[in-house]
């Protein structure tokens, strides 16, 4: 059974990092993309990040352009783990952070055809 678990979420100071989690289980991870997405209230769920599947283009990554520069995706696939690493977090991050898996042959990733998915985890940036 295909299984994604995100954790790492909670209240922040504006400034502040936090770093999510999404541990996956039931599948090899090699062989996916992972996406980060993220939903505030009254909005729309939107892409975060998204890093490529092991092979070719190693850890090809991508970002929207509102975290560019301050959140980093990463992966271990030894621990069946994917990262994403927030910085200098502001109120307009706040949101549920989900993470997403997409089976794919390609070296890229984008933020669209995610067919699994986390529970979701809660960020609040507040002071």
């Amino acid at each position: 059974q295909l299984q994604l678990v995100e954790s790492g979420g909670g209240l922040v100071l504006p400034g502040g990092s936090l770093r999510l989690s999404c541990v996956v289980s039931g599948f090899n991870l090699d062989d996916y993309a992972i996406g980060w997405f993220r939903q505030a209230p009254g909005k729309e769920r939107e892409g975060v990040s998204c890093i490529s599947r092991s092979g070719g283009r190693i850890n090809y990554a991508d970002y929207t352009d509102s975290v560019k520069g301050r959140f980093t995706t990463s992966r271990d696939n030894a621990k069946n783990t994917v990262y994403l690493q927030m910085n200098s977090l502001k109120p307009d991050d706040t949101a549920i952070y989900y993470c997403a898996a997409s089976y794919t042959s390609s070296s890229y990733c984008e933020f669209v055809n995610y067919p699994y998915w986390g529970q979701g985890t809660q960020v609040t940036v507040s002071s």
